[in-house]
């Protein structure tokens, strides 16, 4: 009498208008290739909470892995679940796991508000190693929130792996996993988007679902499309979600589900969303996760830009590209386009030279022309299959963009012609190692100097003494090589000399020491040929006169043909240099001693 009262009141309030938080199953991942997937897991609950007179749940419980020999582990997803707001630290044979991704739902019914969690976490690394045999999922503990649930009939806890494995012998298949946490009563629909059915032959659905009940059936129907989904007597036509694994038989998965569905003949060639509705009259019940097993026998291309070739001052580029056929289950036809774009303008159109095969991919190098409208930095753009001409597994991952920018010869600064003191013949010695620094705008160019322009453009034989360059006949022209970023640019100055004035030595002392023994000018002889000098004594009488052609003056006077020993004392001389850079004569005085 106990229990059937017990049963009545948890009716009651199972019909009772409620609200609840949630988030709607969406796609999780997809796989193309020679694929199927399983279930394994288990609950926590010793028995079905709608029947425990003392409620409990246990911590631990274990499940084991059979797959067939040739079967290779691909993915491996743990999602456990359990009544309270979640513990997300829990262990799988023994090893740490903490979630990656949780979820959460939160029902109100009759002014009590209660929460449900899932997580989940791939391990795919921990499953491939382990192998078939028994995984066992601890230290999962909702024990803090067993007594308030209990008001509902809703403490539970369980876990499962959804397990995806590879198989050459499989035909080629489209694999999706979905998952989120939506609830009922009253009812669920779910679109199932991103399918792509070729052949639904051998088509599965299967249900990750928790807190279903076996004894509670009303109105509680699953439908694909429509079409209501059963495996009697396992899954009754009007009890989808009552406690069972159908994968191992077992019905007393208690207040979870592990089902998997035959659809063959509920989705059709062509499809590419399928529709999902779970109603439950009264039953409670949580889908957490969904997986779609349809034959689709198509390609996926996709293209990446592996590498980009510019040249200095110049609009064409040079692209290096990959197209991929990735996560696909055909071959990509040969000839499949590939446009080419800089800021969507066209500007080049190239096609698959191969057919490219499952996990297979060719990569080509094409030159186009950036139109002068294009401006720098611009948006590249690469696109396969971009009219659509190849029906793939997915249209939306065809587009690979870079950002690029041309390289132009560096801006410089202008170099003035250098000019020194004229050594003779036009020689000089130069410094213009400062004109590193003067010719750039910023501070990574780098600059080096060349005798012709053919080293410059060439970058051979630079010039390493710019402290004390010699030059041996002026005006020589310096070409420069400023780089920035592989781009560079020559420019030039030039050297000169120019005849600077001369150096007179104005002591005269004609006495065979050989110091001062001559009126000695520096600078003047091998500079300015056309000078002509003039001294003249103290009275203002020319003793003497000169040129180039003359000997230096050694304190004699002329005397017509004769010559005679000019006295001691001081002289004055003129000396016109003779050069447009110096139109007046220069004077001065000298001192004549014995």
């Amino acid at each position: 009498m106990i229990r059937q009262l017990h049963l009545i009141i948890l009716f009651l309030s199972l019909f009772l208008p409620d609200s609840a938080k949630s988030q709607d199953i969406s796609l999780y991942h997809q796989f193309n290739g020679r694929y199927d997937f399983t279930f394994i897991g288990n609950t926590l609950n010793p028995q079905e909470n709608s029947f425990q007179t003392v409620p409990a749940v246990y911590t631990t419980s274990s499940a084991s892995l059979n797959l067939a020999p040739g079967n290779s582990i691909k993915k491996a997803y743990l999602y456990w679940a359990g009544c309270g707001p979640g513990d997300f630290n829990i262990k799988l044979n023994n090893q740490p796991i903490t979630a990656d991704r949780t979820f959460s739902h939160e029902r109100t019914t009759s002014g009590i508000t209660l929460g449900y969690f899932s997580a989940f976490k791939d391990v795919t690394t921990l499953v491939q190693q382990s192998g078939n045999g028994e995984y066992t999922v601890s230290d999962l503990d909702v024990s803090d929130y067993i007594a308030a649930h209990f008001q509902r009939k809703t403490n539970f806890a369980g876990w499962a792996i959804i397990i995806v494995y590879e198989n050459s012998s499989l035909p080629l298949n489209q694999l999706n996993i979905y998952d989120g946490m939506q609830a009922v009563p009253d009812i669920i629909n779910i679109t199932l988007s991103s399918l792509n059915v070729i052949d639904n032959q051998n088509a599965r659905i299967g249900f990750l679902a928790w807190e279903g009940d076996r004894d509670i059936a009303v109105n509680e129907t699953l439908r694909i499309n429509g079409n209501v989904l059963s495996n009697p007597p396992l899954n009754p036509a009007n009890n989808a979600f009552n406690g069972t694994n159908s994968i191992t038989g077992s019905s007393v998965l208690y207040n979870m589900d592990l089902d998997i569905y035959d659809i063959q003949d509920n989705i059709h060639v062509g499809d590419t969303t399928a529709a999902i509705e779970l109603t439950s009259g009264q039953d409670f019940v949580m889908v957490n996760a969904i997986v779609t097993k349809l034959n689709s026998q198509l390609p996926d291309a996709t293209v990446s830009i592996d590498d980009i070739g510019l040249t200095c001052n110049s609009r064409a580029v040079t692209i290096d590209f990959t197209v991929y056929n990735l996560e696909s289950t055909n071959a990509l036809p040969q000839g499949t386009k590939v446009k080419i774009y800089a800021n969507d303008n066209l500007v080049g159109t190239f096609a698959t030279l191969h057919a490219i095969p499952v996990d297979g991919q060719e990569s080509q190098s094409v030159t186009v022309q950036i139109p002068e409208t294009v401006f720098s930095p611009f948006d590249l753009k690469i696109v396969v299959d971009p009219d659509e001409q190849v029906i793939e597994i997915n249209e939306d991952n065809n587009t690979f963009h870079t950002s690029v920018t041309t390289i132009i010869s560096p801006k410089i600064n202008t170099l003035e012609p250098l000019k020194v003191c004229n050594k003779g013949m036009g020689s000089g010695y130069f410094d213009f190692s400062d004109y590193e620094n003067i010719v750039k705008t910023n501070p990574n160019q780098t600059v080096s100097f060349y005798e012709s322009s053919a080293d410059a453009e060439n970058n051979i034989n630079p010039i390493t003494n710019t402290f004390h360059y010699f030059v041996a006949h002026a005006p020589k022209e310096i070409f420069v090589r400023i780089t920035d970023e592989n781009c560079h640019t020559i420019t030039s100055f030039t050297l000169n000399t120019y005849n600077c004035p001369p150096n007179v030595y104005n002591a005269v002392s004609p006495n065979g020491d050989n110091l001062n023994d001559t009126f000695f000018i520096d600078g003047l002889r091998n500079i300015f040929l056309n000078f002509e000098l003039f001294i003249y004594n103290r009275w203002g009488k020319l003793v003497w006169s000169g040129n180039h052609a003359s000997d230096d003056w050694s304190g004699f006077i002329k005397d017509g043909v004769g010559h005679q020993l000019a006295p001691e004392g001081t002289y004055f001389y003129i000396l016109k240099l003779n050069d447009p850079d110096y139109p007046d004569a220069l004077t001065g005085y000298l001192y004549l001693t014995r």
